[in-house]
């Protein structure tokens, strides 16, 4: 893995991140356009996490901390790269994150029918909590 770089991104990388949603990432977000993403790098440059190999973009994270919880979103690798240990380095960054910023415990979205990323979040060392539900309101 040593050739895999690990970065913030930055406002030129959003239509490259979008694209690459599109084709990795499982799922939509309501906030998953230009704007949407342009203020989370703007709110805080050092949320969404990119994986590079030879410049080409193979996974995201986006590792949110409001003061009082720590948020693991669009965890996602390209399909062509998957199995190679990238998921693994970008929530190895997230937590360091996470931990610098004194973080306590980390809330991961995951969709509830993507088996596979079940796995992957479960290797990493999470666990599903059943006794939440997540209830939302679109603005």
């Amino acid at each position: 893995m040593s050739d895999l770089h690990i970065r913030h991104a930055t406002l030129p990388d959003i239509d490259t991140v979008l694209r690459f949603w599109h084709d990795a990432a499982e799922g939509t977000s309501i906030s998953d356009d230009h704007d949407g993403v342009a203020r989370l790098i703007t709110r805080d440059p050092e949320a969404l996490l990119l994986a590079e190999r030879d410049g080409v973009l193979t996974g995201t994270v986006i590792a949110g901390f409001d003061g009082w919880r720590c948020s693991a979103y669009r965890l996602a690798v390209h399909p062509d790269h998957r199995r190679q240990g990238i998921a693994t380095a970008l929530l190895e960054a997230a937590e360091q994150r996470f931990l610098t910023l004194g973080g306590r415990r980390i809330d991961a979205m995951v969709l509830e029918a993507n088996e596979r990323a079940h796995h992957t979040w479960a290797a990493a060392g999470y666990q599903r909590e059943g006794h939440w539900r997540r209830w939302v309101k679109p603005l």
